[in-house]
């Protein structure tokens, strides 16, 4: 048997296949390249990173705010008035215990104010008890806190001036927020914050697991670090991408970072909800926000319920959604117990409260837009409209919120009754209240609408402003003594005036009679024009142009004839200061609206002191001053009295141009004085006058504000005589047809008439005599 060969096996080994070494070339090539790139990337966000942290890191709004109101006894305010800044200011009814909480009881108030820091110091907590009877403060008591005479409220905010990119924050530092809200966030997001380095691989996996096991998102394994990254660097997308750039950029913010300053950050950048549409950003704000409350003060279910909204503003919104918020808030609180940040009779008292939710937010867009537009006119004065944006400056205004609401009450009220139809349609109205010593503007009213952030009429109408020019006309003709009295006689009688280029010119009067010759006094007080005319041609248009300038007007005066009869335009704003040196016997005061601006954190930048400019004599003011009440004692202004109370003295002077375009009345009382306005925004007639149309809203006004009439000091070298007027004689006090009329000392007249003398008012002296 053939023995079978096998083959053989050859001697010389088979080579393995080789590793193919252009494989791990390529392989390590692109690994350069990745790492090139990545570490290029890691350059790119690392500068991201700290430029952002390094530089500003917010801009924070400016905040705008009412003048405080100050209570003590004999403090001017009503009842009505006192509650409503109460609630502006985010006081809650109630036992009147806690911070910012108020019990009234008819007449009685008891207040637990919050404490504020003012420019002038810090204004401590009190809680304070009193009456208020005919609008004024009695029985004025400190119930508890330091004792104090007076005692001022936290101020409203009334605005604010935002950053462009709509967000709101109020700046809070980690040592001085409550220690129990960093512990619960941590608690609640972020248990190992201070052990990481940015990310939590096992807290990803653990959330990852627990996702996987219900079927949906229920937990997430961001850390706080991670939560910061996204909000100030990323978007909200959920890519690959943007969750490694958010664990890269985490580990770079921890590596350069404290993690004190990496959570301080994060408690004022976290968004926590919207108003309007601006989002609220950060816990400081959050907590006026929903409870208009400062951080401070928050209660352990308060504090709960914010972290707990942190998963989801607008889902937990304890407004409109409170069920769904209390049961996450009492989520947070068992987390907190579980965490021993509280015990279980806190964790069970904070579940049994409400959610302590305030019905309005502490906060609101501009309440009073015509308002603080002028005061960011005053503040571009001085500041850059940058960092009013992102200063997070604090504007302490002169707006007195009872003031404005009866300002904005009277025209809103008034104006629908001036007329009909669509002549009321068309009909617009403005509304400056000044304090009458001082020069701040309480209260600024642009339109019919108050509320509407339109063209603002009281400081962008400029229009002609009639016969609010008078007073200024007499007023350069009194200051010349040896010329012009209060009884000198004018003629009101029509005449012609020719121009060299042959235009003529022939005033008349409003109601197109003519009287003759009449005292200077009454001819102002019933605003008759001819007698205007020829005082103001007499003394020279450039005298009278001169102190219209010197009251406070700066635009260009055009010095023709015309202008005798108001002409020139204005804005009300305008007219309030030029009027503010009658009220104040020829003392010009600057309007303000500005008391002091500080920064961030209190501390003064900018005071706004009062300003005082006599530019008149005050004697000759005070003539005028006298045929100003006349005006509204027998003159165009007497019907104002149909509406404010008969022993409140004032004094005014109404204004009408043609076709009734333009309705004017300016006045004041012994605290407060106001430009009223009607008129259509097309500059079309009107069927209104003065008296008819600005007056009443200026008496509605009048009388809807506590106040003390006008009663002006007699300046030296002033004297009152009892005067014939129409004979130009001094004469008996009960003869008819006397009249009481101060002269500035040399200008009385020299003659001197008598009469037998009325009897009645004879009897009448006798017995106010024995009871003066």
């Amino acid at each position: 048997m053939a023995k079978s060969k096998t083959p053989r096996k050859s001697s010389r080994k088979t080579p393995k296949p080789s590793r193919r070494p252009w494989f791990w070339r390529l392989f390590f090539r692109v690994s350069l390249i990745g790492l090139v790139l990545l570490a290029g990337w890691m350059v790119y966000l690392d500068a991201v990173v700290t430029s952002r942290f390094e530089g500003r890191r917010f801009e924070i709004p400016s905040r705008v705010y009412a003048r405080p109101l100050e209570l003590y006894d004999g403090a001017s305010v009503s009842t009505t008035a006192l509650q409503r800044e109460l609630e502006l200011s985010g006081f809650r009814r109630g036992d009147g215990n806690k911070a910012g909480s108020y019990s009234r009881d008819g007449n009685r108030f008891v207040i637990s104010t919050r404490g504020f820091r003012f420019p002038d110091g810090e204004e401590a907590r009190r809680r304070i008890a009193f009456g208020i009877y005919g609008d004024r403060v009695e029985n004025f008591r400190v119930l508890s806190g330091d004792p104090a005479p007076i005692v001022r409220l936290e101020p409203a905010q009334i605005g604010g001036i935002y950053p462009t990119h709509k967000e709101d924050r109020i700046l809070v530092e980690l040592d001085k927020v409550p220690e129990l809200l960093p512990a619960t966030l941590m608690a609640v997001e972020d248990q190992n914050f201070y052990d990481h380095f940015g990310i939590a691989p096992l807290s990803i996996a653990r959330a990852m697991l627990v996702n996987l096991r219900a079927g949906e998102i229920v937990q997430g394994g961001s850390t706080l670090t991670q939560q910061l990254v996204k909000n100030f660097f990323l978007t909200r997308e959920q890519t690959l991408l943007r969750k490694g750039n958010e664990a890269l950029m985490s580990v770079l913010l921890e590596w350069h970072y404290e993690k004190d300053d990496i959570l301080e950050t994060y408690l004022n950048e976290v968004y926590l909800g919207q108003a309007g549409t601006r989002s609220i950003n950060g816990f400081g704000l959050a907590s006026q926000f929903y409870f208009g409350e400062s951080l401070n003060n928050l209660e352990i279910h308060q504090i709960a319920l914010l972290v707990g909204m942190v998963k989801g503003p607008s889902y937990y919104n304890p407004r409109r959604n409170p069920e769904r918020a209390t049961d996450r808030r009492n989520l947070v609180i068992s987390e907190m117990e579980e965490a021993g940040l509280i015990d279980p009779s806190q964790a069970a008292r904070a579940r049994g409260l409400p959610l302590g939710v305030s019905e309005q937010p502490s906060y609101s867009e501009n309440r009073y837009p015509a308002y603080i537009d002028l005061v960011r006119r005053h503040l571009a004065r001085d500041y850059r409209e940058e960092d009013l944006r992102s200063e997070g400056l604090r504007i302490f205004t002169t707006l007195n919120p009872a003031i404005q609401y009866a300002a904005e009450y009277a025209v809103e009220e008034t104006v629908p009754r001036l007329a009909s139809g669509e002549a009321r349609e068309a009909l617009e109205a403005a509304l400056v209240v000044t304090a009458k010593d001082s020069g701040e503007v309480l209260a600024l009213v642009g339109g019919k609408d108050p509320g509407f952030a339109g063209f603002n009429r009281a400081l962008d109408a400029e229009r002609p402003i009639g016969s609010l020019i008078k007073p200024f006309i007499y007023l350069s003709a009194l200051a010349q003594p040896d010329r012009y009295t209060l009884i000198s006689p004018v003629n009101d009688k029509s005449f012609v005036l020719e121009f060299d280029d042959g235009r003529r010119w022939e005033p008349r009067n409003y109601d197109k009679k003519e009287r003759g010759e009449v005292p200077l006094h009454e001819a102002l007080s019933n605003s008759y024009n001819l007698p205007a005319v020829r005082v103001g041609l007499d003394i020279g248009v450039d005298v009278v142009a001169e102190t219209l300038q010197a009251f406070g007007v700066t635009s260009s005066i055009s010095r023709y004839p015309s202008m005798l009869l108001g002409s020139v335009s204005m804005t009300p704003v305008t007219v309030a200061q030029m009027y503010q040196g009658l009220a104040t016997s020829g003392f010009n005061t600057p309007l303000r609206t500005i008391r002091e601006v500080t920064d961030s954190q209190g501390e003064p930048l900018n005071r706004y002191p009062l300003e005082v400019d006599q530019v008149a004599d005050p004697a000759a003011v005070h003539l005028v001053q006298y045929a100003m009440q006349e005006v509204m004692q027998e003159g165009t202004g007497r019907s104002a009295y149909y509406t404010i109370p008969e022993q409140l003295t004032v004094a005014g002077k109404t204004g009408t141009t043609d076709d009734g375009r333009d309705s004017w009345f300016a006045g004041f009382s012994g605290d407060l004085l106001a430009v009223a306005w009607v008129g259509r925004d097309d500059n079309g007639p009107t069927s209104l006058s003065g008296a008819s149309g600005a007056l009443p809203i200026w008496s509605r006004f009048m009388a809807g504000v506590p106040q003390h009439g006008f009663s002006p000091v007699v300046p030296d070298g002033v004297n009152y005589h009892w005067v014939n007027a129409e004979r130009q004689a001094l004469t008996d006090e009960y003869c008819d047809n006397a009249r009481l009329v101060p002269f500035i000392a040399g200008s009385e007249p020299d003659q001197e008439v008598s009469c037998s003398g009325n009897l009645q008012r004879r009897i009448q002296g006798w017995f106010e005599g024995l009871f003066r």
